[in-house]
């Protein structure tokens, strides 16, 4: 941090002794000093007023000082509630009940007469939906042993297989467990009272973890096959990463994914090594969306495509703290873009025309220009002192010139309709790390985190896929992992 110099009196006073070079030389150490703590200024309220809106920041980090509601969505004015098509899930009467209880009525309510010679004239049915009373049901393995008359030496049969110890917890209260602490999120403690209240049984901490480090060791073929997919076959895959605290240390959570599949991986480093030893990346044969990190840049390999959505977020800040007449303009010729390539995908449109392209790019590098030139850095002067580094640039010009570097990155959108216009994808995958970290603060080891993203990445593969979580817990601990019908096993 630059020092700053504020004059004392004795320097004023002998100043204006010496005449009115001395004064203003003087002045201009003032006028420096002042600029500096201008930037300062500016900087600390830049920010105090991000914030979910605005910027990239997660809504919890908005306190109790939470911003108006500001979408920059438009109105689709559509009424609340479902919409005409929606299916539903209202609750009907089944066919076949699982039990039946008949009511007979033996007196008039009216006038009391007996009614149990009357024929029934029809009956009236309701149908409650409940669930049944479980407990965890208990089965004995008796395998017999016998002396062979033959050769002298006892026999014994044969348990089945899985069956390894006097007493243990079979692969449905396994699943189970697994399903409330890595899908549901539930603590381990709670999960223990949640099936001491359910079923009559607690388990205890080390019998939950257990199951989990099972079911992480029994999908590692998938999640491998879902790594290699991505890798090689994707033609388009949403990149994205975010802090994880992991034994109060800093470390990052990667992923990689598109609608069907989902890849967690967690490293102690953010940048381009992590990406490097995670291995999707740099043999990538399809187009990466990612928010603009730097390092998704390292791989010249690919195609990329930025996510507008943060490009819009930062102009809704620079609108509020740094007013230019580009900026509105260039958020309308965005969501413009936008408008024009979902009305083309309406009519099965493949394309947008070559007139059309041709006139946005040409209003996109008018208004990049334009802000360019407004925000251009003052001309360097001679006598100013060299600062060491970069020379710092207006969050303004930052913007810009990022939007002009890489214009075919922010319009991929425009050019390919198989890009998205922002990286919803991923941050939606994402969101659900950050939940778990909200309900534990931590993890206590990185073999830990690492048990819940490869859960994790099963889990949301299968949900996608429309497989119940459940169920595909179940397959796993039984050696039979589910696999979407696309992916290939790896040799």
């Amino acid at each position: 941090m630059e020092q700053l110099r504020i004059p004392t009196r004795a320097e004023i006073r002998k100043a204006t002794q010496e005449g009115e070079e001395a004064v203003i030389v003087l002045f201009d150490q003032m006028s420096q000093t002042i600029m500096l703590l201008a930037a300062r200024i500016q900087e600390l309220e830049d920010q105090l007023a991000k914030n979910s809106a605005n910027s990239s920041k997660p809504p919890s980090s908005d306190g109790f000082n939470k911003p108006a509601p500001k979408s920059l969505r438009k109105r689709h004015g559509k009424k609340s509630g479902g919409q005409p098509g929606h299916t539903g899930n209202t609750l009907k009467m089944v066919e076949h009940p699982d039990r039946v209880k008949k009511h007979t009525l033996r007196y008039c309510s009216h006038c009391q007469k007996t009614l149990e010679e009357v024929e029934v004239k029809r009956i009236e049915k309701r149908q409650v939906f409940d669930l049944p009373k479980v407990q965890v049901e208990v089965t004995e393995h008796q395998a017999e042993i016998k002396s062979c008359p033959h050769c002298g030496k006892e026999a014994r049969a044969e348990f089945p297989k899985g069956i390894n110890q006097p007493v243990q917890y079979g692969p449905e209260v396994k699943a189970v467990a697994v399903y409330l602490n890595q899908y549901q999120m539930i603590p381990l403690e709670r999960v223990s009272e949640t099936f001491a209240d359910l079923f009559g049984q607690p388990l205890a901490a080390g019998t939950i973890l257990e199951a989990c480090q099972e079911v992480a060791e029994k999908v590692k073929l998938m999640t491998e096959a879902v790594k290699i997919h991505l890798t090689e076959q994707e033609a388009l895959v949403h990149c994205d990463e975010t802090g994880m605290n992991i034994h109060g240390k800093l470390n990052w959570l990667h992923t990689v994914s598109t609608s069907n599949l989902t890849s967690y991986a967690v490293h102690a480093k953010r940048g381009k090594v992590a990406m490097d030893e995670i291995g999707i990346l740099p043999g990538l044969r399809g187009i990466a969306v990612h928010d603009g990190w730097f390092s998704y840049f390292g791989y010249e390999n690919i195609d990329h495509a930025l996510c507008n959505a943060h490009h819009l977020r930062e102009l809704e800040f620079l609108k509020e703290r740094y007013p230019q007449e580009w900026e509105p303009k260039m958020v309308d010729l965005l969501l413009e873009i936008k408008a024009a390539v979902e009305k083309a995908k309406s009519y099965e449109q493949t394309n947008l025309k070559v007139e059309h392209i041709a006139g946005f790019e040409s209003r996109y590098d008018t208004l990049i220009a334009e802000g360019i030139k407004i925000n251009a850095p003052p001309p360097f002067c001679q006598d100013q002192p060299k600062k060491r580094g970069r020379v710092k640039q207006s969050k303004p010009l930052n913007l810009l010139v990022r939007l002009r570097d890489h214009k075919r990155a922010v319009l991929a959108f425009m050019y390919d309709f198989r890009v998205p216009f922002d990286n919803n994808q991923a941050e939606r995958d994402i969101r659900m790390m950050k939940v778990k970290q909200k309900i534990s603060g931590c993890f206590r080891s990185h073999r830990g985190a690492e048990v819940f993203c490869s859960i994790r990445g099963y889990i949301s593969t299968a949900r996608k896929n429309k497989q119940s979580v459940l169920e595909v817990l179940q397959l796993a601990l039984a050696g039979k992992p589910y696999f979407p019908s696309f992916i290939v096993l790896p040799a």
